[in-house]
């Protein structure tokens, strides 16, 4: 019953298409209150004000990306359920796979230079 009350506080947009851009882009934007939730399905009050904010932008002939720059520059990359790539982002996910490399390089490095050594004839027992 709530939760009807707070999606139904938000009114729809009169052309359809535009209404469709507006629920697309509130599953994209996350609550900021709610933890990984989509303002789409959220019955907190700023939920409520941010999907009033989408449609006011949609009227305001705002493209989508421009309305996920808006709430990213407002409230941060976080916002966004789908982050930007920018140079953050990549090094965030690519930061691991680095790793794994520099890991797997390190242990084949290590087993050749020890496979060298057990090749390597013993200099102590002298000339037979």
């Amino acid at each position: 019953m709530i939760a009807a009350l707070a999606l139904a506080a938000v009114l729809p947009l009169a052309d359809p298409a535009e209404e469709r851009r507006a629920q697309d882009l509130e599953r994209e934007i996350r609550c900021v209150v709610c933890e990984n939730e989509p303002i789409s399905q959220s019955t907190a009050d700023i939920a409520t004000d941010m999907r009033n904010l989408v449609r006011e932008r949609i009227k305001a002939g705002d493209s989508d990306d421009q309305i996920r720059t808006f709430f990213a520059d407002r409230y941060g990359d976080f916002v966004l359920l789908r982050p930007r790539m920018d140079a953050s982002t990549i090094a965030l996910w690519g930061a691991p796979v680095a790793l794994l490399l520099l890991g797997a390089g390190l242990i084949v490095m290590v087993r050749r230079q020890s496979a060298g050594a057990t090749l390597e004839p013993d200099v102590r027992d002298g000339d037979r």
